[in-house]
């Protein structure tokens, strides 16, 4: 099959194919609408350094056990060439609730047999953060986890971690897809059953063996136990899995921390891959916290707990004075954590002097002026959970720097570097000491944000997306960044811009002309700072067709930073008009 050929003439390859039953249902299906046919077949689905993620139908730009197999047989083609120890490590594989994910999971498992490559296989799904820190532990070459992360039902996705537990890197990512690219025949791809591959040795079913090792780390995110033990009686949580895999660890976890009143969502407790009780199953969408309200006021709840469904993602909503529930952004959850995780370590001494937190460049500045008045600095690395798990390891390898928190503003945290991708379970962890920091207090996080802003300023964050949808979403976007390059931005509603950072060419522009060299990898964003201390981020989604735009204000009250980013955001939106 050959991608440059015609739409029509990839959709009769397609049609003449052995397809499993349920494709070979649904292409019949798809014959009723044309514009659908030429989505599914025209071009392959982008693999990037995120892997790849898309609807689950037939074609060749979709999620399919065809175009699963063709991409793993890019990874196992790429491990053919490595020296035969790394080779011999073998690729560890999870995966979530959603329609395929197992399948998917054993048919990576299949082609890297064929290849003879050994594979550790969960028994069940299991969150992406223990992927993660799985790969580590049994120190195999790579890690896949099938997972669409919070998209919804109709998407799942592939991502290949690298040996130290964070995301392939890009180079390494430039080399397997120009293998995925040289298998151009979807259905000729070799792969073994799970029959054969237990006879050679070549899958090994792993779970509650990788599952207590996780949870003895796990059990070591609290700073003071002593505090949780103390008010664990009346701090009440309430937490969903959202329908995912949170709900595989999320009992043991809190009670190894000493959290014993929590209460679980029962409707969001049921692994469905249709995600029944919310349209998008993503924490930051305050639809997906109703039924967590509703439990929450009927047991008095103090905090609020949601992971989306491969677990990697947290979102958080507070009591507040009069019972009701305020939805923390994930800024926010983010200050508040690196809040108390300074303070505690520094009433106990235990704070680094070469301390620091490391953060995406479209996060929030709220943490990092908590972070500075304990004296600790913050690091701003690429957009993309891997680029933070850089940092760590240059820390651990350098011994300069040590490590203490790191986030994104699209709800990623990570606590302590036995994982390096985000992880909700340390998360949830820490989230509620903090809750039980304000506790013993008698106060509420709610209280707790409050004097935070009362402290170092109102920050206020919004993230806006412009969606470009169909063949022509890719270039319209590119035409739309290229504009922004072209069209220098040099005010903004009348507040002028003072530094300009090109991260795709690498520089840093002064209002006065004057250019400098950054030092991050080449990225398509684009970032302004503005005199009034507020930033904008301009940036195409790694994962999806669209831009983001992204702001960051700081004010004197709530009102006036949510009236400076309204009047950015009405300044701005013209250029995304395509």
């Amino acid at each position: 099959m050959a991608f440059f050929m015609s739409w029509e003439d990839n959709y009769r390859l397609w049609q003449a194919a052995d397809l499993t039953q349920d494709l070979q249902a649904e292409l019949t299906e798809m014959a009723k609408d044309q514009n659908q046919l030429v989505e599914a077949f025209t071009q392959p689905m982008a693999f990037g350094t995120a892997g790849m993620r898309g609807v689950m139908q037939p074609g060749i730009n979709a999620m399919n056990i065809y175009t699963v197999r063709q991409a793993t047989e890019g990874l196992a083609q790429f491990m053919d060439q490595l020296e035969p120890a790394k080779k011999a490590a073998g690729v560890a594989i999870s995966y979530d609730s959603r329609y395929h994910s197992q399948e998917f999971a054993f048919a990576a498992a299949g082609v890297l047999g064929a290849h003879g490559i050994k594979s550790f296989v969960f028994d069940s799904l299991r969150p992406t953060p223990e992927l993660s820190f799985t790969v580590r532990h049994l120190k195999t070459y790579a890690g896949i986890m099938i997972t669409a992360s919070h998209n919804p039902k109709q998407y799942n996705g592939y991502k290949i971690y690298g040996s130290d537990g964070g995301q392939m890197p890009p180079e390494e990512v430039d080399q397997i897809v120009a293998y995925i690219e040289k298998v151009t025949d979807l259905f000729s791809v070799k792969s073994l059953t799970q029959p054969q591959l237990r006879d050679a040795k070549l899958l090994q079913l792993i779970g509650e063996d990788l599952d207590q090792a996780y949870l003895a780390e796990l059990a070591t995110i609290t700073i003071r136990p002593d505090l949780i033990k103390k008010v664990a009686s009346e701090l009440s949580l309430v937490y969903s899995p959202l329908h995912g895999t949170g709900k595989m660890l999320y009992d043991r976890v809190f009670r190894t921390a000493g959290l014993t009143q929590v209460a679980v969502v029962p409707e969001q407790a049921v692994l469905d891959p249709e995600f029944a009780t919310t349209l998008f199953p993503n924490p930051e969408f305050p639809q997906a916290f109703e039924l967590a309200e509703q439990l929450g006021k009927n047991v008095k709840a103090d905090l609020l707990i949601a992971t989306d469904p491969d677990a990697d993602r947290l979102g958080a909503a507070v009591r507040q004075p009069n019972g009701d529930y305020h939805l923390l952004t994930g800024n926010q959850i983010a200050a508040l954590m690196v809040n108390y995780i300074l303070a505690a370590k520094q009433a106990m001494n235990q704070l680094p002097a070469d301390g620091c937190i490391v953060k995406s460049i479209v996060s929030s500045e709220f943490a990092t002026k908590v972070a500075a008045n304990y004296g600790i600095e913050t690091r701003n690395v690429l957009t993309g959970f891997k680029y933070i798990g850089e940092q760590i390891e240059q820390m651990e390898t350098t011994g300069q720097g040590h490590f203490l928190f790191g986030f994104e503003e699209s709800y990623g945290y990570l606590v302590k570097s036995f994982v390096r991708d985000k992880d909700a379970m340390q998360a949830s962890v820490m989230l509620a000491e903090v809750a039980a920091y304000y506790r013993e207090q008698g106060k509420t996080m709610y209280d707790g944000l409050q004097e935070l802003f009362e402290k170092y300023g109102y920050f206020q964050e919004r993230t806006v997306s412009f969606d470009f949808p169909g063949l022509s979403g890719q270039e319209t976007m590119a035409n739309v960044m290229a504009a922004f390059r072209e069209q220098p931005v040099q005010a903004v509603d009348g507040v002028a811009v003072t530094t300009t950072e090109d991260y795709l060419h690498q520089t840093k522009t002064l209002s006065d002309g004057t250019v400098t060299e950054l030092n991050l990898p080449q990225a398509d964003v684009l970032k302004y700072y503005l005199a009034d201390e507020t930033w904008i981020a301009v940036r195409p989604s790694g994962t999806e067709p669209k831009i983001k735009l992204y702001f960051g204000v700081v004010g004197k009250s709530v009102e006036a930073s949510q009236a400076k980013i309204d009047a950015y955001q009405a300044a701005l939106a013209p250029r995304f008009k395509n």
